[in-house]
């Protein structure tokens, strides 16, 4: 493979403090440093969308387009990223195709460059509206691929699906590893039938749970991947990704240098070091989960069975809910274990161990899943279980955003009738729509009531 440079996007904004912190770094905290970072040559900021749009406004009392803006206001010369999750925007279910138009244009005009943009069961259908909005906003669109392990998702699965991606219009493919499953040999399998079979440049977005990242991402950048995620030491390694400074470190003076300076990295990271301090009660333990690579469950899904059980007094069942998860997956037909998806087999899983008769209760995300609504699972689910939970309904086979009507004008006159002082621009009936409740409470604090 031919010698070249790497570039980095660096996840400090966004995916390093969802992995660690909940999400819940604030804007002040990124604005002292965002001048400096935008003068290290990354090949862009990843620091927008996944969980911060709903953080900012549940926690943070923050308005997330105003971040987006405060941000680009400074941040001129590296691009600003976006991890947009297809048909689901940054909410949980399918919103109509005017809403997500909407809500493409209005980032791209705040100030995403790149989107990012994934489906939870790699259902190219609901991610191609997306890839469609986000060209004609004049952006960069990244199709990615949501990496897992089953009997079902293999090279070949991967590649058909990127080539999807690209005749959607796709600018690049991501292989986005969220639990750290992918292993260096497969990775750069992967990368060189990307390269010799799509042609489009490759990102490797890996987390590092399993404590296998920064091997995989050497392996691919000699397969060819143009691009790593990296976040700066003192948010890297846990379940975030691998460290900025080792990545360069490693590729110094070799034909792959990115070509970014350690010294300048230096007062940037200690900034983020000072402030961890005002982070540590949120902070979640920084170790290498092996487990994972078995049990195939992303890092923050571990912390959310763990905290469901504890709600329960059933801390003992633990064990016995980790052996469950990849069984009541295996009967749903493999879907990646990425949100939404994870959230949901991670619940059924928890209820089928703790009722002590599987799926005698079903929440209402699992019963949608299975009529189709989150679109095709990877294989057919399991025809028992499937009874079991919709009994003789038959699932839908059309894309499942084709039933959803339209919502953006409803919303608008719905937000001014509940209160005109919380329609102060275009953005917050998006806002509105995607967290209904919680939006409601910020505009309330905004406006003073």
């Amino acid at each position: 493979m031919m010698a070249h440079k790497v570039g980095i996007t660096d996840t400090i904004f966004r995916d390093a403090h969802q992995s660690l912190w909940a999400t819940r770094m604030n804007t002040d905290d990124m604005m002292e440093v965002a001048e400096a970072i935008d003068q290290i040559g990354f090949h862009s900021l990843e620091a927008w969308g996944g969980a911060t749009f709903d953080t900012c406004l549940r926690f943070l009392n923050e308005d997330p387009w105003v971040r987006l803006r405060r941000l680009k206001a400074v941040i001129k010369k590296t691009p600003l990223q976006m991890l947009l999750r297809g048909q689901n925007l940054l909410g949980y279910r399918h919103y109509p195709d005017d809403v997500l138009r909407a809500f493409c244009y209005k980032a791209r005009e705040n100030g995403i460059d790149i989107f990012r943009i994934f489906d939870a069961l790699n259902d190219p259908r609901n991610m191609e509206m997306a890839i469609k909005a986000c060209k004609e906003a004049g952006a960069h669109v990244q199709g990615a691929i949501s990496y897992t392990i089953s009997p079902v998702h293999n090279i070949d699965s991967y590649v058909k699906l990127a080539k999807e991606l690209k005749e959607m219009g796709a600018d690049s493919i991501c292989i986005k590893d969220m639990a750290g499953l992918l292993k260096p040999f497969v990775a750069e399998e992967l990368v060189k039938r990307l390269k010799a079979e799509v042609g489009l440049p490759v990102q490797l977005h890996c987390h590092y749970t399993s404590g296998l990242a920064s091997m995989t991402y050497l392996k691919a950048i000699e397969a060819g991947a143009d691009v790593v995620d990296t976040a700066l030491s003192a948010l890297a390694m846990g379940t975030s990704q691998p460290p900025t400074e080792s990545v360069v470190a490693a590729l110094q003076g070799t034909a792959y240098d990115t070509g970014i300076d350690l010294t300048a990295l230096a007062p940037i990271n200690q900034h983020f070091k000072e402030v961890s301090a005002r982070y540590k009660d949120l902070e979640s333990p920084r170790r290498v989960d092996t487990a994972v690579l078995s049990y195939q469950i992303p890092g923050g899904m571990i912390s959310n069975l763990w905290n469901q059980l504890k709600a329960q007094n059933a801390l003992d069942r633990y064990e016995e809910v980790l052996a469950e998860v990849p069984r009541t997956r295996a009967e749903l037909g493999y879907p990646p274990l990425v949100t939404p998806t994870s959230q949901m087999v991670g619940t059924q899983a928890v209820l089928n161990v703790l009722t002590g008769k599987r799926y005698s209760v079903v929440p209402k995300e699992i019963k949608d899943y299975v009529r189709g609504y989150y679109g095709r699972p990877p294989a057919p689910i399991d025809p028992e279980v499937k009874k079991l939970i919709i009994g003789d309904e038959e699932p839908i086979t059309c894309r499942p955003a084709d039933k959803l009507e339209p919502q953006l004008e409803a919303a608008r006159k719905e937000l001014l009738a509940i209160d005109h002082h919380y329609y102060q621009q275009e953005e917050d009936v998006l806002s509105y729509i995607l967290f209904p409740e919680v939006a409601l409470e910020f505009f309330k604090r905004r406006a003073g009531k």
